[in-house]
């Protein structure tokens, strides 16, 4: 089968490799219908990351079961199913708490596991043909409908970023009413965003420099701030202050909450410098939420930030250590919640929701491209909204297209 391999810094190329097969009872092989490129992706993809040439790509799956293994009751052939991103075992102590984002049987080597991804065990990813699913009966979810259709481009983003973005609320405690600031307009970001709107926040704000990135957050009611014209934290308390009905309902005292209750960063360590884009500055959204999220606000950390980074800035940002803002943080009170969403724990309700209308997450969607077009749309999704990539903010991979051709 041909599938999107990995081959060194800011280089992938689409390869024929061995099929997958049935290695254990539960597992199943499902045919790729939409493999979608994740902006964490990009960390492997700039040599930013423990991946190692070879790696197969891609966690972000969906596809039709082809087989099953005799164990598999719930799934078989011909079903349609997404993939959570964690690859879990379901029984486990940390899944059977709904972490499965920290599954202790799935990755010998550690207490995480996915597709495609450096660090998270011996499974090849899906930006590929076919893809061996393992604890089947557990990792699959079920869709309606058929392969290409309306809601196709909807159900593919089960697989992660749609959760992922709804744990980031979670993290960030995002209420009916509330106030959210978000950083970062990538596909987690607009999801983020799209998802607090969902909940009921009243006002969401969303920081990049993208120009169309900004310009698809405004388009779902959101209020795009663009960091390369000051200090976001300011441009959010002024934008706040200028909304005078706002104003006229708090006492004296209460205009000392003049940022958002609740942040989150959807950027990570590889987060720009405002004052020079061109730099990485690891801790600059930490800082900057550190100073627009109110006393007693929370934060959500879903940006990722590796144990190492072979590209860091500095010593310290190579071994995963960055200086954080915790004084300021601790003075305020500020809860703060990280790490990898847990995608089984919400993946059902927002599935329902699509289904039934509640949700279209696809309008992040700019590129459906056949698999053979990888190597291309790696090298524009890089450039993460600006320059050569301003049109690309999330890539959905269709190996059927090429078959078609």
């Amino acid at each position: 089968m041909k599938a999107v391999v990995y081959k060194g810094k800011d280089q992938v190329s689409v390869e024929e490799i061995p099929n997958p097969r049935i290695e254990a009872p539960d597992d199943a092989i499902i045919r790729i219908s939409s493999a979608a490129i994740c902006g964490s992706d990009l960390h492997m993809f700039e040599d930013r990351s423990a991946a190692g040439p070879g790696t197969v790509f891609g966690h972000e799956n969906m596809g039709i079961i082809e087989e099953v293994g005799p164990a598999v009751r719930s799934i078989k052939q011909g079903d349609r199913v997404v993939l959570p991103f964690n690859v879990a075992c379901g029984f486990c102590f940390n899944c059977a708490r709904g972490y499965t984002n920290a599954c202790l049987t799935a990755n010998p080597e550690g207490t995480t596991a996915g597709y495609g991804y450096a660090g998270m065990g011996p499974y090849r990813g899906g930006q590929a043909e076919y893809l061996r699913v393992p604890f089947a009966d557990f990792n699959c979810l079920k869709l309606p409908g058929n392969e290409g259709d309306e809601l196709e481009d909807d159900f593919v983003l089960l697989a992660d970023i749609f959760p992922t973005a709804w744990h980031a609320t979670e993290q960030a405690h995002v209420h009916e009413g509330d106030t959210v600031a978000v950083y970062g307009a990538g596909p987690v970001g607009l999801l983020a965003a799209y998802s607090s709107l969902l909940k009921g926040a009243s006002e969401v704000f969303v920081v990049d420099r993208a120009p169309e990135r900004l310009q698809k957050a405004k388009s779902i009611g959101a209020i795009p701030v663009d960091f390369t014209q000051g200090d976001p934290a300011e441009q959010i308390k002024e934008i706040r202050k200028r909304n005078t009905r706002q104003q006229s309902a708090l006492r004296p005292e209460d205009r000392k909450m003049e940022g958002v209750m609740c942040g989150i960063d959807a950027v990570g360590y590889q987060a720009r410098d405002d004052r020079n884009p061109d730099r990485e500055d690891p801790m600059q959204v930490i800082r900057q939420l550190s100073q627009v999220v109110n006393p007693t606000g929370h934060i959500g950390i879903i940006g990722v930030f590796f144990p190492k980074d072979p590209g860091g800035v500095d010593e310290h940002a190579r071994k995963g250590e960055y200086l954080f803002p915790l004084g300021e943080i601790w003075d305020k009170g500020i809860g703060i919640e990280m790490g990898q969403a847990p995608v089984k724990r919400y993946n059902v309700f927002l599935r329902d929701m699509i289904i039934n209308g509640r949700a279209k997450p696809s309008f992040i969607v700019t590129q459906r491209l056949p698999l053979s077009q990888a190597p291309e749309a790696y090298a524009h999704f890089v450039h993460r909204g600006v320059g050569a990539g301003k049109d690309y903010t999330k890539v959905v991979l269709k190996p059927g297209l090429d078959r078609a051709a």
